[in-house]
């Protein structure tokens, strides 16, 4: 079986969740391209800074640039045997320029509401210490501590309500006609991500 799976879905709609529990069932390495660009910004390089200002404004990086970055992570040890990327490709020109150096087992698109999603991303929250990622709402978080290791818990750069919005227009623009992409190519995997992060996951694997 090719575990090679990308993860598409409108801001908030449980990604990075879902390719966790994914990886961790197959064994495979999740790669969140969000998460390399964060790291980048905090390292301080010159990418990085570029990359934090396009992203705190809600924006998306421009695609040489990702392209570049995401070939790099995938020629790493750990992918060889397959991966879940979370956050790329976000245009049809990646998803496009990204066919022609891999080859995808299957794309697993998890849909929502956008009203939902603001709701949700407006209670996520992440722990620098264990670098946990929760939602105040979802995980029943009434203090604002880690619920693993008792740290402050703290609001994403990009997930203020200015930014929210600007970032979901971006999806609807130019992330969710690869939907229609994947589709006709004959591995998009649609599963409702209105429902319990375990409903989610058993539709998912079913899926697959």
């Amino acid at each position: 079986m090719n575990q090679k799976f990308v993860m598409l879905g409108i801001p908030g709609a449980g990604k990075g969740t879902q390719a966790k529990k994914l990886s961790d069932k197959l064994g495979i390495v999740h790669i969140s391209t969000g998460d390399i660009f964060r790291n980048a910004a905090k390292d301080g390089s010159e990418l990085g800074k570029k990359a934090h200002k396009i992203m705190t404004a809600g924006n998306l990086l421009p695609d040489e640039i990702v392209i570049g970055i995401v070939k790099e992570r995938l020629s790493k040890k750990d992918a060889f045997d397959g991966y879940i990327l979370d956050g790329f490709p976000r245009t049809l020109n990646q998803a496009q320029e990204f066919d022609k150096i891999e080859d995808l087992g299957a794309v697993i698109s998890l849909t929502l509401e956008a009203d939902e999603a603001v709701n949700r991303i407006e209670g996520r929250r992440s722990c620098g210490s264990c670098n946990g990622h929760f939602n105040v709402y979802l995980d029943k978080i009434e203090t604002n501590k880690c619920p693993v290791c008792n740290e402050e818990l703290t609001l994403r750069s990009d997930d203020t309500k200015d930014t929210i919005k600007v970032r979901i227009e971006n999806y609807i623009k130019q992330t969710a006609p690869l939907e229609d992409y994947y589709s006709s190519k004959g591995i998009l995997k649609e599963i409702n991500g209105n429902q319990s992060v375990e409903d989610v996951y058993k539709d998912m694997l079913a899926a697959l």
